[in-house]
């Protein structure tokens, strides 16, 4: 019996197969584009099971028909390499539902009453729980404590985070369930905030939170696949065909292993091994790492925290906090970075990405994987990561590239931080902040996503900040340093080519062309011309269908 095949016809195919542009954007000499107008370089392809089997003319393409074929006319649509969001957390989608949603809020007063409004009339004794408010904007000095949200529910336990999860808070009743008080040991990369009496006051920053989510209702095996699968779903209907799993604990690890055997996932992980999950470190770094190039998991990369967020001025400054004198941040143990545990993953071929966002921070773990490249000097063909990369000391961009690292970077958080990270480090450590065309006048690699669901991870969004620097308010005019702009197809190839590169997958995905892995985005715009001529236009932008290894995982068509 032949195999299934799918045509795909009336298509402007971007297939990305030629080289990438120069340092500064300026196109390839073999790209097609001419006169600042870019022309599709294929008008159809053909899937045979999970691979491309052809691309190029509708006429040639349809020769390829036989019994068992779809064809899809997608009627003008454009079709790029597949989307990768390669720093993402999409079963917090999962985790979510149930819980109030609390995204954009940067108001102390507006938090407590959307809470309560959105609470209704609970039950007595049964939790309150939220996730998302703004972490930059409402720091910790502006967070509601305890007795705050006891006023609100008195008679229930409440416990909410937020956006990035370095903070969250939660009222008498919860830590009296917990049983936290001024004597609880706090978790390796945590703190528990104290008022005058040296009592919690309600508000936990960073690994603290374990404090009072291993008290909430415990999931099962079938509960983390399911939650996976939502998180799966999420992502295909937004064009995505896979991501990297920044931090996956022995939980979601056993679920996507699992969904792999029992063929029912449906978007590839490429999963980094959570370095504070010591068990499961452990246990990888017994077995080694499984790249399973073509296969839906990859268990090949370690993701590390040194530091915490810019927003809550836990990231790692050289100097002080321009709007917080004395002040520089937390990190490595303070924030749970086993340097030796992770030192060890690397010698057994891990791939590892590291959480740095400040000044000092990136300097810091620029000066780890040198001292563990001076030992082995053959680990630093391994693709290593910065996640992150935020705010980075002009001395410094060149280590990144002596260092053969790649840059794990997030538009969107770019066009939400602006109105306020110039406060914290001031008018000249800007310059380094958030500085994609200076990595890229560097040579360094970079890789786009969102950190979801930190950020919103519309693809349209990401290029749009990346493209314009600015917000979705489209401010400010002219862009936000407008000097790191990146082009429409940087950004793009952040977004598949480059984020196929960081993954070790160069060989069967990021590209379309005959032998690779069918993963594909169809869209209703041209995205490199509309980004190009008219980067507004991106918002009009919607995802029509997505394929992952030769299978409908999404589609408006049918």
């Amino acid at each position: 019996m032949k195999s299934e095949r799918i045509i795909i016809t009336n298509a402007k195919v971007y297939t990305l197969a030629w080289d990438d542009p120069a340092l500064d954007g300026t196109p390839a000499k073999n790209a097609p584009f001419q006169n600042g107008k870019w022309t599709a370089d294929a008008e159809a392809i053909v899937i045979e099971d999970n691979e491309i089997l052809f691309v190029g003319t509708n006429s040639e393409a349809l020769s390829y028909k036989h019994e068992h074929t779809s064809i899809v006319d997608v009627q003008g649509s454009t079709v790029i390499p597949g989307l990768v969001d390669s720093h993402a957390h999409p079963y917090y989608f999962g985790e979510d539902l149930g819980k109030i949603d609390l995204t954009g809020i940067s108001d102390k007063t507006v938090l407590l009453n959307t809470i309560k409004t959105k609470a209704g009339d609970v039950a007595e004794g049964e939790w309150v729980l939220g996730f998302g408010y703004d972490e930059g904007n409402l720091s910790v000095d502006k967070l509601p404590t305890k007795s705050e949200l006891s006023e609100v529910f008195p008679n229930n336990p409440v416990f909410v985070i937020g956006t990035h999860g370095f903070t969250s808070i939660a009222n008498e009743k919860a830590l009296e369930l917990a049983n936290i008080n001024a004597q609880t040991k706090v978790p390796v990369g945590g703190e528990i905030k104290k008022d005058e009496n040296g009592h919690p006051n309600g508000i936990f920053v960073n690994n603290a939170a374990e404090l009072i989510e291993e008290i909430l209702p415990a999931k099962t095996d079938e509960d983390y696949k399911e939650i996976a699968l939502y998180g799966m779903k999420v992502l295909a209907e937004s064009g995505y065909t896979a991501w990297h799993d920044a931090g996956t604990n022995s939980d979601y690890m056993r679920a996507f292993l699992t969904l792999e055997k029992e063929n029912k996932a449906q978007l590839r992980v490429y999963t980094m091994i959570q370095a504070t999950d010591t068990l499961l470190m452990q246990e990888w770094l017994a077995k080694g790492p499984v790249v399973n190039t073509r296969g839906m998991v990859s268990v090949n990369a370690v993701k590390a925290y040194y530091d915490a967020s810019l927003g809550q001025r836990g990231a790692l400054m050289i100097d002080d906090y321009s709007d917080k004198a004395g002040h520089r941040g937390v990190s490595g143990d303070d924030y749970g970075f086993d340097q030796d545990l992770v030192a060890q993953m690397m010698k057994k071929g891990f791939q590892v990405g590291i959480h740095a966002i400040g000044d000092a921070g990136n300097r810091d773990m620029l000066d780890f994987y040198a001292s563990v490249f001076e030992q082995n000097p053959s680990l630093k063909n391994n693709r290593h990561r910065i996640e992150h990369a935020q705010v980075v000391h002009p001395d410094d961009f060149q280590k990144f590239k002596d260092l053969n690292l790649i840059v794990s970077m997030e538009p969107p958080h770019m066009a939400e931080d602006m109105n306020w990270a110039e406060d914290r480090v001031g008018s000249e450590r800007i310059k380094g902040a958030y500085a994609w065309r200076t990595f890229r006048e560097h040579e360094v690699p970079i890789t786009f996503n969102s950190d979801l669901t930190g950020s919103d991870h519309n693809i349209f969004y990401g290029l749009y900040a990346a493209i314009t620097r600015k917000n979705k308010n489209r401010e400010p005019e002219g862009g936000w340093y407008a000097e790191q702009k990146l082009s429409t197809e940087e950004a793009l190839r952040a977004y598949t080519t480059w984020s196929a590169y960081a993954a070790f997958k160069e060989e069967v995905k990021g590209t379309i062309e005959v032998g690779k892995l069918a993963d594909l985005t169809i869209m209703n715009i041209d995205v490199l011309n509309v980004g190009e001529q008219n980067p507004d236009a991106l918002w009009d932008g919607q995802i029509l269908g997505t394929i992952v290894d030769g299978k409908w995982v999404y589609s408006t068509f049918n």
